[in-house]
């Protein structure tokens, strides 16, 4: 006869029973001692019977119960419950802490313990700059470091889901230091992008390896200015009639996908993720977006390449890897409008949207540019736009809106884009791009009309093998073909990156008590008071021999328009900044002291080396003496001519005086050499030498 067993589950992060899909209260819930695991005590087979048994109770996980089988997430290495054992030598451990035991028990059971303990996700423990990071700053809720950070005006640093979730309990102080939170940055919290970049830099400190020369094309649009320029035949100020610059790269108008250095004979680096301009004029020199008014760049029979995020609809979704766009059309645009927010007929899938829906059947990567207008997104810059990588369209369909003014209903376009770039976003931490992953749950696809999905394989894809995106099918061929050839810059070193990233708005120099603004900009503490300079808080006002109230003085970030008259009487200095900053400069300062020693330890040995030849030249012989002092005259002469020709080399040209000279004004310009067969003998036989000129017998 054989006995049934009962699944046992615990609870899960929200609380809520796996097993019977209730929440218990407080009263109905078990913790077990060992792993801290909630546990439903209405669906245990044997709950405890007193309170003594309840205060040394032991889940079925850590004690199993031979009637019953426990469903465990995590994978135990080796025989009988190693994890158990594991926990229990932490707690019996004497030497830790309370905080210490809770820190290992959590790594342990999260299967960190196993490779390496590293703090944060695929960084090893030798990469001492994570380290100095990861100690100096964590999340206070998820005790990690940060991903996608975001900076409270106290100077603490949260994960962006953990604070969201913190404030969206209707909390609205620290929960580190018990400060209030602003209201406005509660509503809409800004990441922290100096952070995120120097994040970035240290996870991807290694040595860079030597890429193959590429190839790059070129046009010659040289007699264009850099900067987009008007003339007198401009009717308005500013560049609302302005003619676009210089373009820079040289893709086609056409060109599909990310702009990589063979299009970029200039700086060989391409348009990068996270590049920002000004405008749209300053964007469109650089390819990532053509069109400086249309929001869609695209063929409808070949395809869209670019989309920008400005202003847009308000019921878009922007969520970073991911986000709903809608297309263009369906409002009066008459009379020279550039944007009407009243719909006032159907939108349909020709022209822009239709060149989108190509996109989304192909399986094409669009670039997404995000410009500051799009006040509704938690992504967008501060100010000008900023190209965020390539993306591609998984879904397209039409969607009835909420009746407008006249009380019509009508049908927009509306499309899903997903991230797949191989380099990081400019708000993530990784060190890595984007991976496959599972598309979101859209609520309004239920109700959708002409809903579009890709049947085929994409074009654009990731390769398993090689680990990134590429083009799988052939791209599309582009309309101009242009060549030339070029090679790649050598990168910067990851020093003069995160110190880059810990620079001050206002200075541009390595912070000194550093104060991160609500709007996430970091200045140091003496720029910033020296910016507002004899401004008070208030102003007050008279009139007619009258006393008005006070007025407010507005005072805007240095860096954006942001105001920081309620910041600046309580601004703190960020001190897990200031930590990391300081850690980092001693860790710069000792390589450098070792990079010191070192070299002056092969300088004391080339001086051994020179002491012991002069030792050998004292005991030489006569005849030896006198063939090493010919050797010394030869040597001096050959020294003396590459001298001179270094010197005539680096000589700038002095130009001709009219009249006399004067009697004490003396040239110092060294002679050249002489042409012909000579020149050749006396050291400068290289073809590419400056000096060399061809006799009449080589030609």
């Amino acid at each position: 006869m054989t006995t049934a067993t009962t699944t046992l589950l615990p609870c899960n992060s929200d609380g809520v029973c796996m097993r019977c899909n209730v929440k218990p209260t407080q009263t109905e819930t078990l913790t077990c001692t060992t792993c801290v695991t909630p546990w439903h005590v209405t669906c245990l087979t044997t709950p405890p019977a007193t309170m003594s048994d309840v205060a040394k109770w032991e889940c079925p996980d850590c004690s199993p119960d031979p009637t019953a089988t426990a469903a465990t997430a995590v994978a135990v290495d080796g025989a009988g419950g190693g994890i158990v054992a594991a926990i229990r030598a932490i707690e019996a451990d004497a030497t830790l802490s309370d905080a210490e035991k809770a820190r290992k028990r959590q790594e342990l059971m999260s299967g960190k313990a196993c490779h390496g303990g590293s703090d944060v996700d695929g960084v090893k423990d030798d990469n001492e700059i994570m380290s100095i990071l990861g100690d100096n700053i964590k999340c206070s809720f998820c005790m990690q470091l940060p991903q996608r950070p975001v900076t409270t005006p106290c100077g603490h640093n949260f994960c962006l889901k953990c604070f969201e979730k913190w404030v969206g309990q209707g909390k609205k102080t620290c929960a580190k230091c018990r400060e209030p939170i602003p209201n406005l940055m509660a509503k809409q919290p800004r990441i922290n992008a100096s952070l995120v970049y120097a994040i970035r830099a240290a996870r991807t400190q290694k040595p860079a390896a030597t890429e193959a020369p590429r190839v790059f094309q070129f046009i010659n649009n040289n007699d264009l200015p850099d900067e987009a320029f008007t003339t007198e035949r401009a009717v308005r100020a500013g560049k609302a009639n302005a003619k676009s610059g210089k373009i820079f790269v040289t893709i086609a108008p056409d060109h599909l996908g990310p702009i990589t250095a063979e299009y970029d004979p200039v700086r060989n680096t391409g348009v990068l993720v996270g590049d920002s301009w000004t405008d749209r004029l300053a964007c469109r020199q650089w390819g990532a977006h053509f069109p400086h008014v249309s929001g869609i760049a695209g063929q409808s029979k070949f395809g869209a390449q670019s989309v920008v995020l400005s202003g847009g609809y308000e019921d878009d979704e922007d969520h970073g890897e991911w986000f709903i766009y809608t297309g263009s059309g369906g409002r009066d645009l008459s009379g020279n409008k550039r944007t009407n927010k009243d719909q006032s007929s159907d939108q349909k899938f020709t022209g822009a949207n239709e060149s989108l829906r190509m996109s989304c059947r192909k399986g094409y990567p669009v670039r997404v540019v995000r410009s500051y207008k799009e006040k509704r997104s938690n992504y967008a810059p501060e100010t000008g736009v900023r190209y965020d990588g390539v993306y591609r369209i998984e879904k397209c369909w039409l969607k009835l809106r909420k009746p407008e003014k006249d009380g019509k209903q009508y049908k927009v376009c509306r499309y899903l884009f997903v991230r797949c770039d191989n380099s990081p976003a400019p708000w993530a931490s990784d060190e890595h791009g984007d991976r496959p992953r599972p598309l979101p749950n859209v609520p309004e696809l239920k109700q959708a009309m002409q809903l579009t999905e890709r049947k085929e394989s994409a074009h654009w894809d990731f390769d398993e093998v090689e680990g990134c995106w590429k083009w799988i099918k052939p791209a599309p061929m582009s309309q101009k073909i242009r060549g030339g050839g070029g090679a790649s810059r050598p990168k910067k070193s990851s020093k003069a990156k995160i110190l880059k990233e810990f620079s001050c708005h206002q200075c541009h120099k390595v912070l000194t008590l550093p104060i991160t603004t609500p709007c996430a900009h970091n200045f140091c503490k003496a720029c910033l008071d020296g910016a507002f300079q004899g401004q008070t808080l208030t102003r007050e006002r008279k009139t007619g021999g009258r006393q008005l109230r006070t007025q407010k003085t507005v005072m805007k970030c240095p860096a954006c328009p942001t105001d920081l008259s309620d910041f600046l009487p309580n601004a703190q200095v960020n001190r897990e900044l200031m930590g990391v900053i300081e850690s980092l400069m001693r860790k710069f300062e000792e390589e450098e002291k070792g990079a010191q020693a070192d070299q002056d330890e092969s300088s004391d040995i080339l001086d051994d080396e020179e002491e012991e030849d002069e030792d050998e030249d004292e005991n030489a012989t006569p005849d030896d003496k006198e063939n090493t002092v010919n050797l010394d005259s030869v040597g001096t002469e050959n020294i003396l001519v590459e001298d001179a020709a270094e010197e005539v080399k680096a000589e700038p040209v002095v130009a001709k005086k009219r009249g006399r000279k004067r009697k004490n004004e003396t040239t110092t310009v060294a002679t050249p050499k002489k042409k012909g067969r000579k020149g050749a003998d006396d050291g400068n036989a290289s073809p590419s030498s400056p000096l060399h000129v061809r006799s009449d017998n080589e030609l």
